[in-house]
């Protein structure tokens, strides 16, 4: 009999904030970062088949078609001769700062591993897929260090509403990173953990208040419409903090109370309804069978 079919949430990652602690000498940034998840991301399904195929359906699917997508070579990783219909409906925005093909990466990772019985690749390999793909593989919100592949446990979260934007301009990191043009920040050498967990949403915007994203003046000059998204999310009633996430151009706010994140999202896609705008919360995890 075959196995059932798979059903996984691709959930969004959003860096809390993103601090540049330094260079290694091949050139790849170092950095110190608080990651937690989205209610709300990307599904794939994946199904048992003799070969292997991917399918792509959703509002950002034509980002994607005719491209080597991270899903089928995260799939080669576990075993290139194996074969799984993958069918991805891909709901987030791509080159977004919100980890979306990592995400779905990480979910075909863990499906096909489930699927086939088979171990998860070394952690070496997963980092050669992307910086993200390991905190995607993680159970839950996590301290990020090194060049995505040192991770520490974070500190439950809690219950924190969030609205999410993106003004559909993708933002490649690597120009990010170029635009950045620098070995580090100069104002965070160290990694800013905190111990014990926030006790609401005010509490953790606050801790948050005291960091930031080093690669938000960047990634403005690249896309000038990241400092809209900021200024009108910042303005937002019951708005706590509003910050870019990764190396942007998708920027968040945070929020006491899902119905005031609901209501700020609306009112934001009446103003400006050519955004990507959705009202959502910080979730347990990345990756999850549904």
């Amino acid at each position: 009999m075959n196995a059932p079919a798979l059903r996984l949430t691709a959930r969004a990652k959003i860096n809390l904030y993103l601090h540049v602690t330094g260079r290694r000498a091949d050139g790849y940034h170092l950095m110190d970062s608080l990651v937690c998840f989205a209610e709300l991301g990307d599904e794939l399904t994946i199904a048992p088949a003799a070969d292997l195929s991917l399918s792509l359906e959703g509002p950002f699917a034509p980002a994607l078609s005719g491209a080597d997508n991270l899903v089928l070579r995260a799939a080669r990783l576990i075993d290139p001769a194996k074969g799984a219909a993958l069918h991805l409906n891909k709901q987030l925005p791509v080159a977004a700062g919100i980890g979306g093909g990592s995400a779905d990466a990480a979910a075909a990772l863990k499906g096909l591993s489930k699927l086939w019985d088979k171990p998860l690749p070394s952690s070496a390999a997963v980092l050669a897929l992307g910086a993200d793909l390991p905190v995607c593989l993680a159970d839950g919100p996590s301290f990020v260090g090194g060049i995505g592949e040192a991770l520490e446990a974070a500190p439950p979260l809690p219950p924190t509403a969030l609205l999410l934007a993106n003004p559909r301009r993708p933002l490649p990191t690597v120009d990010v990173f170029r635009g950045y043009g620098r070995t580090s920040s100069g104002r965070f050498s160290s990694p800013a953990r905190w111990h014990g967990a926030p006790a609401d949403a005010q509490s953790l915007a606050e801790l948050l208040s005291e960091r930031s994203n080093d690669l938000t003046k960047a990634a403005v000059g690249l896309v000038p419409e990241i400092g809209d998204l900021l200024d009108a999310i910042a303005r937002s009633p019951g708005c706590l903090l509003a910050r870019m996430s990764g190396s942007g151009a998708s920027c968040f706010g945070l929020f006491a109370a899902a119905d005031v994140a609901a209501k700020a999202a609306a009112m934001l896609q009446v103003v400006s309804p050519n955004w990507w705008i959705r009202a959502t919360s910080i979730a347990a995890g990345g990756a999850v069978a549904g």
